[in-house]
């Protein structure tokens, strides 16, 4: 999905995008491996998906045991541009008993082996939201999280995992940090350079999840969603799906995998102005502000002790232990290309870059 398609889908308030379940597995996987018992004992909420179309509720639903979760709680927001769309992760005959357009929410607290077969399995999830034991009951609000139903289900909650509207990511970040939740979210790159997004990074209160470097991911979208962008595709059930470019997991979950330092490079000093690599100059200095331009994360020299400025996809390999993050450039106009705020902007040669974080060794 191209940035124009993105900053379109955001004005029309029609970004509730439905993450894959592969995705969703590989992530989690990843905190499993650092910390088998991430999970257990506790009560994830998922407020922002419909548990009839969610792969967050079918993944949590499936390893509900296996995880040794307390409870699995999954709302529905009736202004979702799902509503009444054919996507069911299940089988039709489920999608035809979902007859509701009200905002309801699920609540789980067990798997039973309804198939009786000894295991409990996807056929049980899907046996469960077909009975009269799935917990489904109507909300008496429209199911948006920042209605105060929804905010005391956070309050109960020990984490929140999903996929909020990207038009919304900074009012939903700060619904959950003000509650001071455990969290897994999806969210654009860019929502890296929002100053209520930034602070948390910066102050080492979140990081990017494990998996999700680079490229672009496919989510589900509406039967009446305009498909513009190349890679759009409908597959053979009629379903649509996008793909969406920058996409990024955001948590305070620990994975390990952000401790890993990077392996940099020795640069002598007489090289450190004029080295050039793939036809762009490296260690040049910024025209209004004391730090020097590093425009890929495997510039970084090791035996620089100032400041650097570098894209923002250096968080995906960001070791705490091993940088300092001494704040972020603004990209905005202004006259002088001085200090706006205290984002100062990055120029060289008279020319405005795209945002920029600054960082520095903490061994110097």
């Amino acid at each position: 999905m191209t940035n124009t398609n993105l900053s379109n889908a955001r004005t029309a308030k029609n970004d509730e995008f439905y993450t894959q379940f592969d995705d969703i597995e590989k992530e989690i996987k990843v905190y499993l491996e650092y910390n088998p018992n991430v999970f257990e004992g506790k009560t994830i909420l998922c407020p922002c998906d419909d548990p009839y179309k969610s792969n967050f509720f079918k993944y949590f639903a499936l390893y509900f045991q296996e995880l040794k979760l307390k409870k699995l709680i999954t709302t529905y927001y009736v202004g979702s541009p799902f509503d009444n769309k054919e996507v069911s992760l299940f089988s039709p005959k489920i999608q035809e008993k979902k007859t509701t357009k009200n905002p309801h929410k699920i609540e789980i607290t067990e798997i039973p082996d309804l198939n009786i077969d000894g295991v409990g399995n996807l056929s049980d999830v899907e046996l469960l939201l077909e009975s009269d034991r799935n917990n489904l009951t109507r909300l008496k609000d429209d199911g948006d999280f920042r209605s105060d139903e929804i905010t005391k289900l956070r309050d109960e909650a020990d984490m929140i995992v999903t996929n909020p509207p990207f038009s919304l990511f900074r009012e939903f970040l700060n619904w959950i940090t003000e509650a001071n939740k455990e969290f897994l979210i999806i969210g654009n790159m860019n929502a890296i350079t929002y100053k209520e997004v930034f602070h948390l990074i910066k102050e080492n209160k979140m990081w990017l999840g494990a998996t999700i470097h680079s490229g672009d991911r496919e989510f589900a979208v509406p039967d009446d969603y305009p498909l513009y962008a190349a890679g759009c595709r409908i597959d053979e059930n009629g379903k649509k799906f996008i793909r969406v470019k920058g996409v990024r997991w955001f948590t305070n979950l620990e994975h390990g995998r952000r401790h890993q330092p990077l392996t940099l490079k020795t640069m002598s000093k007489n090289l450190r102005y004029s080295y050039k690599s793939n036809g762009k100059e490296l260690y040049v200095k910024y025209d209004n502000y004391d730090a020097i331009e590093i425009p890929a994360t495997d510039a970084i020299p090791s035996d620089y002790d100032g400041i650097m400025g570098v894209p923002i996809s250096f968080l995906d390999k960001y070791c705490p232990e091993q940088f300092e993050i001494l704040g972020k450039t603004n990209n905005k106009e202004h006259a002088k290309g001085f200090l706006i705020g205290n984002d100062p902007t990055a120029m060289i040669n008279g020319k405005k870059l795209y945002h920029r974080i600054l960082i520095k060794h903490k061994k110097f």
